[in-house]
Order: C-alpha cells, then sequence, then structure tokens
C-alpha cells in the first residue's frame, strides 16, 4: 500500500511538472484527455490509497487495543460478515448508512 501511495504521488508530480513545462492547449485537444483530468483521477486514486492505509493502520490500532470488530460510532459490535467483507470497517452496518 505504502509502495501504491509513493509510485502515485510520483505520477502526480510529473504530470504537474509536465503541465508546468508545456504551453499545450489541452483543454481545447480533442485527441484525449486534458492534463488537468489526468491530474484529477491521479489525485483521486491517490486520496483513495491513503484512505485505506488510514483505515488499514485504525484496524491495527484497534487489534491491539482489543477493540477491533467495535462500531465506531455506537460501539456495539461490528458484525463478523461484515468484517469478512471489509476487515478494516470502523462502523457497524446500521451507522454506516
Amino acid at each position: 500500500m505504502r509502495a501504491q501511495i509513493e509510485s502515485l504521488g510520483r505520477e502526480f508530480d510529473a504530470i504537474v511538472a509536465a503541465s508546468q513545462a508545456s504551453n499545450a492547449d489541452d483543454e481545447h485537444d480533442p485527441e484525449g484527455a486534458t492534463i488537468a483530468f489526468e491530474r484529477q483521477q491521479v489525485a483521486a486514486l491517490l486520496e483513495q490509497a491513503r484512505r485505506r492505509l488510514a483505515d488499514i493502520d485504525a484496524a491495527v490500532t484497534a487489534v491491539e487495543a482489543g477493540t477491533y470488530g467495535r462500531c465506531e460510532s455506537c460501539g456495539g459490535p461490528i458484525a463478523p460478515e461484515r468484517l469478512a467483507a471489509r476487515p478494516a470497517a470502523r462502523t457497524c452496518i446500521d451507522c454506516a448508512t
């Protein structure tokens, strides 16, 4: 996960650097995605990876604290089926909706 975040960070930095070094009018280029679109797509992937890593870190902390499987919102148990599907789930299904 950390390697993915580092890779996406480098890709984002490369797109930003390329856009600063270019005078291309990519907003009116009919041949493909704009630099802005590519930058936003990588930024969204990077944010998603960071959230997943934070969820995994929180699950590890909960295991260490003995609170894994407890809803962070209501304090009730998180159903085993939910944990099987989403091991890093922080809330029960009722609080997630």
